[in-house]
């Protein structure tokens, strides 16, 4: 039976436009309700933090895309973690830490096979970051089981300040990789090799970056991770090596106009130098999810590992939040608190 509690106050982000192009305030509006009391199997979550990630924006288009599309009025889709406040399903109790779609609210009453109990050892926003399906297990399985990066060889990753970019930058740096990151000002350009450790890092904003790639790696790259698609992909193509692999892991660039894709122009050098070009998400990887888990929490322990946050605070500043990640306003993990 669930445990008897007043209901409290939920304050949720729903969609009032579909996004044409860059998303923005005007797409979204702040509702109130009372949160509702869990049927038999759910449990209401009071939420903690919400994960601000680039797939959200794909779910805003008025045509169905890869990720499933909001409704107008639908509350907006996101991952989130938080507390167990009132149970009605076996195997949940109350206090219990958990994460899921908890979507951009501040209370969510949810069926309870959506949620995984996460372990309180470290913080709870880990699992939107370091543990995170959409960050760090994206990063874990798309650098060593599509991009089979190995020891000694060159990897570049675009976006690499950003959340996912970030962690498959320092995984390739464990794996033991030259790691190359892309990031837009010197700040981040920093931030990559004084926080993150990585190699060499170059300001794709005011840097020429074929120049920069071909005097840093002059025989080429052997894998490129890459979430921005767009100019980048064409010049890390024109730098692949024989055998290289590119791994496409997003287009955050050509999000914003998925009707007038971009794709890349110089894909025969593929052809030309006997590389490969991959796409993936990590829905596709789900018998690895518990080594990804494991060796991501030993980095971390070990101090391999580093995930910075960028917290906003409170539910309304969840639409700016999501605008500041497409704007490059973001260095590592993006969480709204509510």
């Amino acid at each position: 039976m669930p445990t008897a509690t007043n209901r409290p106050l939920n304050r949720k982000v729903v969609l009032v436009d579909y996004v044409k192009d860059m998303v923005g305030p005007e797409h979204f509006r702040i509702e109130e309700e009372s949160a509702r009391e869990p049927n038999e199997g759910e449990v209401l979550v009071k939420v903690d933090s919400i994960s601000i990630d680039a797939f959200i924006r794909t779910s805003l288009n008025d045509v169905e895309g890869l990720h499933q599309q909001v409704p107008i009025g639908g509350t907006i889709v996101a991952l989130g973690v938080g507390r167990v406040i009132e149970s009605n399903a076996p195997g949940f109790a109350v206090g219990d830490a958990v994460s899921g779609p908890l979507l951009a609210q501040t209370y969510a009453t949810m069926p309870a096979a959506m949620m995984q109990k996460i372990d309180e050892a470290l913080p709870l926003s880990t699992y939107l970051g370091a543990l995170g399906l959409t960050t760090g297990l994206t990063a874990y399985v798309g650098i060593r089981y599509v991009g089979n990066v190995k020891a000694g060889e060159t990897v570049l990753v675009s976006a690499a300040a950003g959340a996912v970019g970030c962690i498959a930058a320092q995984i390739a740096k464990i794996l033991g990789a030259k790691v190359i990151g892309l990031a837009g000002g010197p700040e981040k350009v920093a931030f990559l090799t004084d926080t993150l450790g990585l190699d060499v890092g170059i300001d794709y904003k005011n840097e020429d970056v074929d120049a920069r790639l071909k005097v840093l790696a002059p025989e080429g790259i052997d894998v490129f991770f890459d979430n921005v698609g767009g100019e980048l992909l064409d010049t890390a193509l024109d730098n692949i090596r024989e055998r290289g692999r590119v791994v496409i892991c997003g287009a955050i660039s050509q999000y914003n106009d998925h009707q007038h894709v971009r794709g890349p122009s110089l894909y025969l050098r593929l052809a030309e130098r006997y590389a490969r070009m991959e796409g993936f998400t990590v829905m596709h990887f789900t018998q690895q999810y518990g080594e990804a888990h494991a060796q991501l929490v030993q980095w971390l322990t070990e101090g391999k590992l580093r995930m910075p946050e960028q917290v906003e605070h409170g539910i309304d500043g969840f639409p700016a939040a999501l605008r500041k990640l497409f704007e490059g306003g973001n260095t590592g993990k993006m969480l709204v608190k509510p």
